[in-house]
């Protein structure tokens, strides 16, 4: 099992100094190690019955692709002639040429997303891939070359585990390390079991879960944008790259990481509220990329659903609840009692069935779809049907009840 855990860091000026030329010096070799791959490609661009009017061979025929080990291996002369390369760790740098190449991989395997240049102030973390000792000791993290940095340990390192790799990251915010730790614990995948749920989500109510569970809806952005809009506004009245420009803008950028932490820290307690209501959890497998480029594409992508996905999973296999997606086509236009399509317009809030007469919340009444359909994909077919039976009649009674 190997955790991340995030953690803030407060280095001195003198430390704040050094790793801002570390960030430099990784940021300048990773450019310099994407310009040979690109002088390689550019080189062989030319077709063999044309002449060298496009492009001529920078490299020689039979030079070899710069791939990762041979960049790694032209570090230890590249310090010789570099200086500044010596400063930095050496693992660092193996790790930054690491990360190009990790790049480079991903976008020969999707066929799009060529790495791009990094600019000034663009690279903002840096890796210690190893350690020897353990470098967390009481409120300190010993780093190569960096020393002692003070650290906020705000949770202890669980017994059984040690660190693995640190990772050093700048935000407007401050500095923060992420911390690796492993262990030989091996934990099972949860399996579907006990109580089940659908979670349906949404703009007008964040989520919705099949036992009647509303989430009112929550904008992040549209909060907190009348603050950011005045920033914006005093950063764009501001000379280019002077300071009180450059002031502005670190306001601006801290502002748009608040934002982003909110949401997060919101996120992360609704997947814990939501793992102590259920042991089994379906979502629908929607794209939200292409929900966010419709009408309503700024408040989907303030919501952020695809990232409260990716935390109700990590968050529900470490409390051993089952989360699983299941086919979300329909999802609304189906009625979770009698199975009938209803079709209804996006105004239209309240599901009622001119069949079997159930009426619920729609979004309510999509969730239980969900359910509906995830039983049926992960149990028998003779048992799943009572199940939804009493879930279903048991929400009937209460609806009633309210009304």
């Amino acid at each position: 099992m190997i955790l991340n855990y995030t953690y803030r860091i407060y280095p001195d000026a003198a430390q704040q100094e050094q790793l801002l030329e570390w960030f430099e010096t990784c940021r300048v070799s990773y450019n310099y190690a994407l310009r040979e791959i690109k002088d390689y490609i550019g080189s062989r661009k030319c077709a063999i019955d044309r002449c060298s009017l496009v492009s001529e061979y920078i490299m020689p025929p039979d030079y070899p692709f710069p791939g990762y080990g041979q960049q790694q291996n032209n570090l230890p002369p590249a310090k010789k002639k570099f200086p500044r390369l010596k400063a930095v760790p050496s693992q660092v740098l193996q790790t930054n040429i690491r990360r190009l190449h990790d790049a480079w991989d991903f976008f020969r395997d999707r066929g799009y997303g060529f790495p791009r240049w990094k600019k000034y102030g663009q690279l903002k973390s840096i890796l210690f891939p190893q350690f020897k000792d353990n470098p967390v000791t009481g409120y300190h993290v010993k780093l190569p070359k960096l020393g002692l940095v003070q650290i906020n340990l705000h949770r202890p390192i669980p017994d059984g585990f040690v660190v693995k790799q640190v990772r050093v990251l700048k935000k407007a915010k401050g500095w923060y390390a992420v911390i690796a730790i492993g262990s030989d614990i091996e934990i099972p995948d949860p399996v579907p079991h006990g109580h089940c749920i659908g979670v349906d989500v949404g703009l007008l109510s964040y989520c919705a879960t099949s036992d009647g569970f509303v989430e009112p809806g929550r904008k992040f952005f549209k909060k907190l944008y009348s603050r950011l809009k005045v920033l914006q506004h005093r950063l764009s009245r501001k000379q280019k790259r002077s300071a009180n420009y450059e002031k502005a803008r670190k306001k601006v950028e801290a502002m748009h990481n608040h934002i982003a932490f909110v949401r997060k820290n919101y996120q992360f307690n609704l997947a814990h509220k939501l793992c102590d209501m259920a042991d089994t959890i379906f979502l629908e497998d929607i794209d939200f990329r292409i929900m966010a480029k419709g009408f309503l594409g700024k408040h989907t992508v303030d919501a952020a659903f695809g990232q409260f996905r990716q935390i109700l999973k990590y968050v529900g296999k470490r409390r051993g609840v089952f989360v699983d997606e299941v086919d979300h086509r329909g999802s609304s236009q189906t009625c979770p009692n009698c199975r009938i399509e209803v079709r209804k317009e996006l105004e239209d809030r309240i599901h009622s069935c001119p069949e079997c007469l159930y009426e619920v919340d729609r979004d309510v009444a999509s969730a239980q779809e969900l359910c509906n359909r995830g039983i049926e994909k992960h149990s028998t077919q003779g048992l799943w049907g009572k199940e939804i039976d009493c879930q279903v009649k048991g929400l009937r009674a209460e609806f009633t009840s309210a009304l």
